[in-house]
């Protein structure tokens, strides 16, 4: 059985940066537990697998899978996947500039970005509204990352457990310094995140009002450190936006990632709010092929 695949890295305009992505066209036909292992075989931070759509009115089916386990939603497996879906189409009709996908977490509308006539980018709306988990005290956040209680930022908001599609806990760090020192304690993520329904943790600071700086771990699902992650970006820009004082209207926020172990990102978010309420939250950035293969995939 074979099928075809691409590779690209998603919130960067060059090769080597970003957050690589491995996407499997025509999978349909293939089972979980193939999927599963192509994705433990590439060993991205996710894989995805790009199926026909339950309803004609969508574009397609995608399915999602990390190393370990298959995610309903993530951020960068939805750029890079609109990309290389638009760009396989574009060769034979006249180039898409909106899709839909179908995901475990919900529609996923995305809008596509050209330049000269040729898709290089996407920004997705989140299938989710802001969900609120579970409180983590500052001690923990902080031995979760090797650092101090007294590195946690609580002005704004308290280290929490949040969603748009799946859940993070999210940190805001006192200083860049302490972004930089941040490494993940596998025993205290263990202990501390599985009991609240999540294993990873995405921690930042700010460098402008609208301007974050960010890390996100997750070693209990082989991901010791994520170059740009989409998902956990919304979730947290969703949450700042509800805590600003600002009047209602959109809000266009920069998110570098990545930098610190050497694969530099770039994630643009905008946020809309009305009544007081953020009323949709879109991750985006650029993408730029890698590589193209056949899979050989057996049978079992």
């Amino acid at each position: 059985m074979q099928r075809r695949y691409v590779t690209v890295d998603v919130f960067t305009e060059r090769v080597f940066g970003g957050n690589p992505l491995a996407v499997v066209l025509d999978a349909e036909g293939l089972t979980s537990a193939q999927m599963q292992a192509i994705a433990t075989e590439f060993n991205y931070s996710e894989t995805t697998f790009v199926l026909p759509p339950q309803f004609p009115e969508h574009s397609a089916r995608v399915r999602i899978f990390t190393p370990r386990t298959e995610v309903p939603f993530a951020g960068h497996p939805n750029v890079g996947t609109a990309v290389v879906f638009a760009r396989e189409r574009g060769d034979r009709r006249p180039p898409l500039d909106r899709i839909v996908f179908e995901e475990a977490a919900g529609l996923v509308p995305i809008r596509l970005v050209s330049e000269q006539s040729k898709t290089v980018g996407a920004e997705f709306m989140a299938p989710q509204s802001l969900a609120f988990g579970s409180v983590v005290s500052a001690a923990d956040v902080a031995e979760c990352l090797s650092l101090a209680a007294s590195d946690i930022n609580l002005v704004s908001h308290s280290p929490q457990v949040l969603s748009v599609g799946l859940p993070f806990a999210i940190a805001e760090l006192v200083s860049r310094d302490a972004l930089r020192r941040a490494k993940p304690n596998l025993a205290t993520h263990e202990r501390v995140l599985t009991p609240i329904g999540t294993d990873a943790i995405f921690c930042y600071c700010r460098a402008a009002p609208h301007e974050l700086h960010a890390r996100m771990f997750a070693p209990l699902d082989s991901i010791v450190e994520d170059p740009a992650t989409g998902s956990a970006a919304a979730a947290t820009i969703s949450r700042l936006a509800s805590l600003q004082s600002a009047r209602d209207g959109d809000v266009s926020w920069r998110i570098e990632q990545g930098v610190d172990m050497g694969r530099p990102s770039l994630i643009r978010g905008r946020t809309e709010r009305s009544n007081g309420t953020v009323t949709a939250v879109h991750i985006g950035g650029q993408v730029v092929p890698v590589m193209s293969g056949v899979l050989d995939v057996p049978e079992f």
